[in-house]
């Protein structure tokens, strides 16, 4: 700015602005202060008041459970020790892992397995197969062809035992057999042989009468001494010819008996062997036929289970090859298998850890589909049901509440050395599909029971009890009264009023106050007059408040609960803070 310009308006009025707002903060404090010790110069309390009116009471089960999967599968490591050995101390080893944490789809690949073993393991067992199979239709081939060689060798040996009685028969026949034949066929030569000794001696009694005519000429000289010669010889082949028509029929006479007696017989025990031997022959053939089948289908069978055998232990390692990569059987989110203990000999899992066989190595919960599980106590436990609707907060998410429903409770309760209380297991499950929702994180859960229909109640603070008595605090027009009642069932917030209350009655929620006032004045409200000691107070019993059933209210709200050493009389209190009802 130039030393010849003038000031502007905010440099001429910031001053007096300033000072015009600490005067007000001034004004402001001393009226703060004034307020203040009115206040505590006013030593009365304002009471909160309930007004009663006809409504609906739920009887709700409220208790703290955890989060959990409704569908967890434990994924194992199902391959064999690279020895295959079951002794074998040896294990697989981890060369892919997703992260722990990470979420996955259904057929993501969760863990590879090193497969180098089982591949080695395969190539070799395919040969051996690839032989097996080879042998198999090898003894196949050679037990149809000792079928086929069988039914040869067999018909061979019926064939020879057939043509062996066959033969025989053709020799014994009595009318056309051979040794018949051939006894008729030496008698025509013995009749021919008789004709022929006939006709030599014919001829030779007429070379004799003509030897006998010749020599007579030759005598008388009518012939010559050639002539006569020429007779004697001719005469001489008549005889000789006779003689040998008498041998021949005598060989033949003789070749008859030696047929009849030696030869017929002789051929009879040979043909009756030869029968013997085909029929021998043939059991012998059947007998080595069926040795041999046997032994060819002996080895038919071992190969075909040595080939079954070595299909099934090939099948098994590519079984074992497709498990060395583990995949997601759902949607889910990855959580590491973790030791049982910490003396387990087991390693943490990771990426090049060496795990064996059954050994778990991830869970993956379905994060898409969560359950409850909390405890039961044995107080409520005859009201809980399966099928029971449940609304479901969680802490982390207080803004949004699920639809669930009572899926199982527990038989048997749950065991604990540390105190007698008796709980039992309670599975409750979100009926919808959720998001953003981890294992473990902290549930409240309100089953609800029953729903009361138009009837008064009142919260549980405002009830009072010493000893048998149970009361409340009025307004009227007469001031505070303290009015008697009887209670039924209740939740951790209301109670059924059953006698004592009218709808329109207000009743004194914050008895604290009254409390205080009546000690400040020395005067006691209570039921029994002065009271010496502090007495112990608890919730009415189930059978003393209604007979409609016991007061129903979260397991950690159960059991005694004792006066404060004021004296004042106690009572059922919320979970909440205490704050005027709407």
């Amino acid at each position: 700015m130039n030393a010849t310009q003038s000031p502007s308006f905010w440099q001429l009025a910031w001053k007096p602005v300033i000072g015009l707002a600490i005067l007000a903060s001034i004004v402001v404090l001393a009226t703060a202060s004034w307020s203040f010790f009115q206040d505590m110069g006013d030593t009365s309390q304002a009471y909160v008041y309930y007004t009663v009116q006809p409504s609906d009471l739920p009887i709700v089960v409220t208790e703290r459970g955890n989060l959990e999967s409704q569908l967890e599968t434990k994924v194992r490591c199902e391959v064999e020790s690279s020895s295959f050995d079951r002794s074998s101390s040896n294990g697989t080893q981890i060369i892919f892992i997703v992260p722990n944490g990470s979420a996955v789809k259904e057929g993501d690949l969760l863990v590879e397995l090193d497969s180098a073993a089982i591949r080695d393991r395969l190539d070799s067992e395919q040969l051996t197969y690839d032989k097996a199979v080879s042998q198999r239709i090898q003894a196949k081939a050679t037990y149809d062809n000792q079928i086929t060689e069988n039914q040869t060798n067999e018909a061979q040996s019926e064939l020879k035992v057939e043509l062996a009685k066959l033969e025989r028969e053709m020799y014994m026949d009595t009318e056309n057999g051979t040794f018949k034949l051939a006894l008729e066929d030496i008698a025509r030569q013995i009749d021919e042989s008789k004709n022929l000794i006939l006709e030599s001696q014919a001829a030779l009694e007429l070379e004799k009468t003509e030897k006998s005519g010749i020599e007579a000429l030759f005598k008388l000289g009518y012939r010559g001494k050639s002539d006569m010669e020429q007779s004697r010889f001719r005469f001489l082949q008549a005889e000789d010819k006779l003689a040998s028509s008498v041998n021949r029929l005598s060989t033949y006479q003789s070749t008859r008996k030696q047929l009849k007696d030696y030869e017929f017989r002789m051929q009879k025990m040979q043909l009756d062997g030869d029968v013997s031997t085909a029929e021998q022959n043939l059991v012998q053939t059947k007998t080595s036929n069926e040795a041999q089948l046997a032994k060819a289908e002996a080895a038919k069978i071992e190969s075909e289970k040595t080939e079954e055998k070595q299909k099934e232990r090939l099948t098994k390692l590519a079984e074992q090859l497709t498990r060395c990569k583990i995949l997601a059987p759902h949607d889910g989110m990855v959580v590491y298998a973790r030791p049982n203990s910490r003396s387990s000999t087991s390693t943490e899992i990771a990426e090049g850890v060496t795990v064996r066989e059954r050994q778990q190595l991830i869970t993956l919960p379905d994060l898409s589909q969560m359950q409850v599980k909390t405890q039961i106590h044995e107080a409520v436990l005859d009201q809980i049901r399966a099928g029971l609707p449940v609304t479901v907060k969680i802490e982390t998410f207080q803004n949004r509440t699920y639809d669930g429903i009572v899926h199982e409770v527990a038989v048997v309760p749950t065991s604990s050395y540390y105190t007698s209380i008796k709980t039992y297991d309670c599975v409750i499950r979100i009926q919808e599909r959720v998001e953003n929702l981890k294992p473990g994180m902290t549930a409240v859960v309100d089953i609800h029971v029953d729903r009361i229909r138009g009837v008064l109640s009142i919260p549980v603070q405002a009830v009072a009890r010493v000893k048998k008595d149970t009361w409340c605090y009025v307004h009227s027009d007469e001031g505070v009264e303290r009015r008697m009642i009887k209670l039924g069932r209740s939740n951790d917030k209301f109670v059924h009023v059953t006698e004592g209350l009218s709808a329109g009655d207000r009743v004194i929620l914050n008895t604290d106050a009254i409390f205080e006032e009546s000690e400040e004045e020395s005067s006691e409200i209570t039921s029994e007059g002065d009271v010496e000691e502090a007495p112990d107070v608890q919730l009415p019993p189930a059978d003393e408040m209604t007979k409609g059933g016991p007061r129903t209210s979260s397991s950690s709200e159960q059991g005694k609960r004792t006066a404060s050493q004021s004296g004042r009389p106690d009572r059922p209190r919320g979970k909440g803070k205490r704050t005027r009802p709407e």
